[in-house]
């Protein structure tokens, strides 16, 4: 499993296994009728070619269904008569071949085979059709619009009259674009797109390209016809029926960028349309690619299930990532906004215009787009200090890249739920920051000009895993490829070779040992005099060395890591490629301590020698402005991931961070005051009182000073926004009493003035935490969630009361969410995840998932965002056998339901990983503590 081009090997035997035997007798599938369905694999054939689709959609927002007719130009390639293509709950009324003329192949009217398990329908043809000739392929069809968040879905929100109005939108990626019309829907088949969508005359119509044209066809209804689009994939496509209002600009190429928004919500447009154009304006600079269409809509959709969706030229979102208030949005929500506009806007290069050639790469669509996010608002916006956020990132992707159930970046997936499953941690945040890594082992220059080659080498087309790394190799000029000239060749990529600190590297080589295998390496260390002992093995956290099965697990990793280091005698940065087991590097002197993996910018965790954890303990003590604000961040995270694999003490990471007192930077700071204060959750919620107590009272005193300089304002830079939010937060939760009178002061101010003065946006979420603590507070505070017309603010209110110590109140929050009406079912997911780490509802949020278990099922599909979200929520809250036994019965319970998730490994790992913390570390805290509180 892990030799790496037997893997890549196996990858590409799928790839022609699946589009080979295109007339093959399909087996025991058996169509809705009865008949044999003429196709039997998961993959659609590649015998027939999607070249241009005329699509007609006409959704009725009061029977809240809809009815299309689609036109599909299909090139054959092998004679066959079948047409084989995808359809998901549509009910086909009308299926007819034509010819190139338009003629009618057959007078007959073509039955339509149904397999719902693959989620196609097959035609027959009774003339062949030859290869090399054009045909169309028409098809009538219906269904009601989709409860869900997939497919062509409606989507509803309140005036503030309270009027509920109805709106139709879609969301495709990734294979739900069969459930608004019959498609080839993989990324592959790309095609053109020419749409028609009727509406009433209160409605507007918003599709991927311009209106071209608004047609009145009677009966009260309007057809609007867009421009044709550029080839794209299907799940891409997007259409959206609604009464919105938009705010409108223009960028320095001629680009119309508008951001559409519930009437009501407009002035909460004005700070993304900034964003948009800013961010849209140097992506084009940097990839030195004009952005390709006329115009780019960014859309607020009032229900929606994850963050954003990067639909060509008209991006959807969640309101939360795109709608900003000043008067009630902190600087985490500006953030937040920026990143996700910066998100979706570099998917209009990875991934509309170099898409992936299947899903078991989309990393590098997402890779590249979270990636890109910090890149593009680095630039753009300094002063928001994005690189602080993106450490979080790597520091994310490791906790679950550690864990033995993580899967290489490059994975099987075949069926929808596996697919769905791909949009995780690995694809995201694993991806960006081994790009991160790579970026800074090539130079800026050379990553940027290598991710120019690859997206011009692709535009409009498809690319595997391996495409980038070739075309990161420099293998012509920049003048040939603008000139498309044939100059690149595979091979000769794979031969060439970067030099890094006079290595001869093998890119390509190099980074297969990060995308096709799991986890991540710990790179060990041992100075003895000027030499360097290093090595490399797999980091496992909850599997100890001396376990029988730790070999088995460590059999077969080896990563090419390109390392970094810097000493007390050096300013400047070593580097090292370390690509064996073990290795042994000379210094040019003595040194008093050494520090692997500069800045953080490798994906990697390091493990001293006694006398290296030692020098840099003392280090940060004595000096710890001598290595960035990054070194000493990772330095924190990497010692408590090691606490949790058994690899390093307790006493030892305690004491590393015992300098804090001393730190001014808010990303180490809050790195470790967030370790101590997951302890507490996780000892808190055990009833162990003593450990409790005594942590809670630790973290007060030593870090009294730091939260007795923080204001209740909304004053300084965003380091210093945030350092407050998080400090002040932790402090009312602990029961500070300076913290808890300032906020219940400002908490009746606020209730006096009725909610009209503005709270400062930093800390009004934790001033409502200790608002919500009492009766009237908690039914005040649910009242002005109900009438909020912006949902920062609302996300802000339903922490505070789900925050509630009140087990009543919580089961009331949760019934709330699954009728959906005043709290959206988009929000039911999170909900659930609120009242889980709250002490008092973490077994009543399990016990709501249990029981309600196929309803949440119903709502949010399997492998989606949504039920990865309350599985892993919910589960992760919990540290003892007996509760651990309890949750693989549940699971084992639902078997069939889940047994191709991914995520139910994880989130019984985590409870396992909790366990045996527990085991190795209570003891020592409690002792730990005793010695420092007297």
């Amino acid at each position: 499993m892990h030799l790496l081009f037997l893997i890549l090997l196996f990858l590409e035997s799928q790839f022609c296994v699946q589009s080979s035997d295109s007339n093959s007798p399909a087996g025991d599938n058996m169509a809705t009728n009865g008949l044999p369905f003429p196709w039997s694999k998961m993959r659609l054939p590649n015998y027939i070619v999607p070249v241009h689709y005329h699509l007609l959609i006409h959704p009725n927002l009061t029977t809240l269904r809809f009815n299309g007719s689609v036109k599909i130009e299909i090139d054959v390639k092998n004679n066959t008569n079948w047409v084989v293509l995808h359809s998901k709950s549509l009910k086909i009324f009308t299926a007819t071949v034509l010819d190139e003329h338009e003629a009618h192949l057959s007078d007959k009217v073509l039955s339509v085979l149904e397999y719902p398990p693959h989620e196609q329908i097959a035609i027959f043809s009774p003339k062949i059709l030859t290869s090399g000739e054009k045909y169309f392929l028409y098809l009538e069809f219906g269904a009601p619009l989709s409860d869900g968040f997939y497919g062509f879905y409606k989507s509803t929100y309140r005036t503030k009259a309270g009027e509920t109005r109805v709106l139709a939108s879609t969301h495709f990626e990734p294979t739900s674009a069969r459930m608004a019309l019959p498609c080839f829907d993989e990324p592959t088949f790309k095609a053109n797109y020419t749409v028609r969508i009727r509406r009433g005359p209160s409605h507007i119509a918003l599709s991927n390209m311009p209106l071209e044209q608004t047609v009145e066809i009677g009966n009260g209804l309007f057809e609007d016809q867009f421009e044709v689009s550029v080839k794209m994939s299907s799940y891409l496509l997007a259409f959206i029926v609604c009464d919105f209002k938009s705010v409108s600009g223009i960028t320095a190429t001629g680009i119309n960028v508008s951001i559409y928004a519930v009437p009501e919500k407009w002035h909460q447009t004005h700070y993304a349309l900034e964003a948009a154009l800013r961010l849209l304006e140097f992506y084009e600079q940097y990839f030195n690619i004009l952005y390709p269409l006329p115009k780019l809509d960014l859309i607020a959709i009032p229900d929606f299930q994850s963050g954003a969706m990067e639909n060509w030229g008209l991006t959807t979102y969640r309101e939360t990532s795109l709608l900003y208030d000043p008067d009630i949005s902190s600087a985490s929500d500006k953030l937040w906004v920026t990143i996700v506009i910066g998100h979706e806007l570099a998917h209009q290069w990875f991934g509309n215009l170099v898409t992936m050639e299947w899903w078991n790469d989309i990393w590098l669509n997402e890779g590249f787009a979270r990636y890109m996010e910090f890149v593009s608002v680095g630039a753009v916006y300094p002063e928001l200090k994005v690189e602080d956020h993106f450490l979080d990132t790597c520091f994310g992707a490791i906790g679950r890249d550690s864990l033995n159930s993580s899967r290489p970046i490059s994975s099987l997936a075949e069926n929808p739920t596996q697919i769905k499953e791909m949009f995780d941690t690995v694809s995201y945040d694993k991806g960006a920051c081994i790009l991160h890594m790579l970026r800074h082992f090539l130079t800026d220059e050379g990553f940027q000009s290598g991710i120019i080659r690859y997206l011009r080498r692709f535009r409009y087309s498809n690319a595997r895993n391996e495409d980038l790394w070739d075309s990161l190799i420099k293998t012509c000029s920049e003048e040939e490829f603008t000139a498309g000239e044939h100059c690149y060749s595979s091979a000769q990529a794979t031969k060439n070779a970067y030099r890094f600190a006079g290595e001869h590297v093998d890119l390509k080589k190099m980074m297969y040992t990060w995308t096709l295998q799991k986890g991540i390496p710990l790179v060990t260390v041992k100075r003895k005099e000027r030499k360097l002992y290093i090595g490399q093995e797999r980091f496992l956290k909850i599997v100890l060395p001396d376990d029988p099965s730790w070999h088995s697990l460590q059999d077969g990793y080896l990563w090419h890591i390109p390392l970094t280091y810097k000493t007390s005698h050096s300013n400047y940065e070593m580097k090292h490629i370390l690509h064996t087991k073990s290795d042994v590097l000379t210094l040019d002197e003595e040194v008093d301590w050494v520090k692997l993996n500069t800045d953080m910018n490798g994906y990697y965790i390091v493990h001293y020698d006694e006398e290296g954890w030692n020098a840099l303990t003392e280090l940060l003590r004595v000096n710890h402005t001598a290595l960035s604000f990054k070194d000493r961040a990772s330095l924190i995270h990497n010692a408590f991931q090691l606490v949790t694999a058994g690899r390093l003490s307790l006493e030892r990471a305690l004491d590393l961070i015992s300098y804090l007192k001393s730190e001014t930077h808010n990303v180490p700071l809050l790195q470790g005051i967030g370790y101590l204060q997951s302890f507490y959750k996780l000892i808190e919620k055990r009833n162990i009182a003593d450990v409790t107590h005594n942590l809670k009272m630790y973290i007060l005193q030593y870090f009294r000073d730091v939260i007795d300089k923080q204001s209740w304002s909304d004053d300084g830079t965003v380091s210093d926004r945030r350092l407050r939010e998080e400090v002040l937060s932790l402090a009312c939760d602990f029961g500070y009493p300076p913290c808890l009178e300032k906020a219940k002061q400002l908490y009746d101010s606020w209730v006096e003035s009725n909610g009209t003065i503005s709270l400062p946006t930093d800390v009004s979420e934790t001033v409502y935490m200790i608002g919500a603590q009492d009766d009237s507070g908690w039914a005040y505070l649910l009242e002005k969630y109900s009438v909020s017309m912006c949902e920062t603010e609302k996300s802000k209110f339903l922490s505070a009361l789900a925050s509630s110590k009140d087990t009543e109140k919580l089961l009331r929050l949760l019934q709330l969410g699954m009728e959906g009406t005043v709290i959206k079912t988009q929000n039911l997911p999170s909900l659930i995840y609120m009242v889980a780490r709250n002490p008092v509802g973490h077994f009543l949020a399990w016990d709501f998932v249990k029981k309600h278990w196929n309803e949440l099922v119903e709502k949010f599909p399997l492998g989606s965002f949504g039920i990865r979200n309350i599985i892993v929520g919910t589960v992760t809250q919990f540290s003892s056998t007996e509760e651990l036994r309890e949750v693989e019965a549940f699971f084992k319970s639902i078997t069939e339901q889940i047994s191709q998730l991914r995520v139910t490994h994880v989130a019984i790992e985590n409870v396992e990983k909790n366990i045996v913390w527990l085991k190795r570390n209570l003891e020592t805290m409690r002792t730990w503590l005793q010695q420092r509180l007297n």
